[in-house]
C-alpha cells in the first residue's frame, strides 16, 4: 500500500506521541492532530491494514517497523529542513508550515543534497 501524505502524517504524529506517552491511543492523535475522531479511527484501520501500524487490544498504537521507518523519514526531514530554513532566516512558524508540506513531496536526492550541504556549512544539528 503506497502511503498518502495524510497516513505520514499520521506516522509522524505517532512516533512524536510515543516519546511523550506511555501509550499511543486515537484520541491522542486526534487531540494532537485537531482531527474528528472518526477521521483518526478510518486511517488508523488504513495504516494497520497497510501493515504500518499495531493495535492492542487497549487500543494502544504501536508503529511496526516498516511505519518506524516512514515516521523516523520524515520526522528527520520535518525537523532538518524547518531548522534549515530557520537558519536562513525563515520565521519560525514559516519554517514550521512550509518544511511540513516539502517533508512529503522532496525526493531522496534532493533532500540528501540539502542534508549534506547544511552539514558542510554547520548550519544545521
Amino acid at each position: 500500500m503506497a502511503l498518502q501524505e495524510s497516513g505520514e502524517m499520521y506516522l509522524e504524529t505517532i512516533l512524536i506521541l510515543s516519546r511523550r506517552l506511555k501509550a499511543v491511543r486515537s484520541v491522542d492523535v486526534s487531540e494532537y492532530m485537531n482531527f474528528s475522531k472518526p477521521s483518526v479511527s478510518r486511517a488508523m484501520g488504513l495504516l494497520k491494514s497497510g501493515g504500518y501500524i499495531s493495535v492492542e487490544a487497549d487500543g494502544s498504537l504501536f508503529l511496526t517497523d516498516e511505519g518506524k521507518a516512514v515516521a523516523e523519514k520524515i520526522y528527520e526531514r520535518h525537523t532538518m529542513l524547518s531548522d534549515f530554513l530557520m537558519k536562513l532566516g525563515v520565521s519560525e512558524q514559516t519554517a514550521i508550515e512550509d518544511a511540513c508540506k516539502m517533508e512529503h513531496d522532496i525526493s531522496d536526492e534532493a533532500f540528501n543534497a540539502i542534508k549534506k550541504h547544511a552539514e558542510k556549512i554547520g548550519n544545521v544539528n
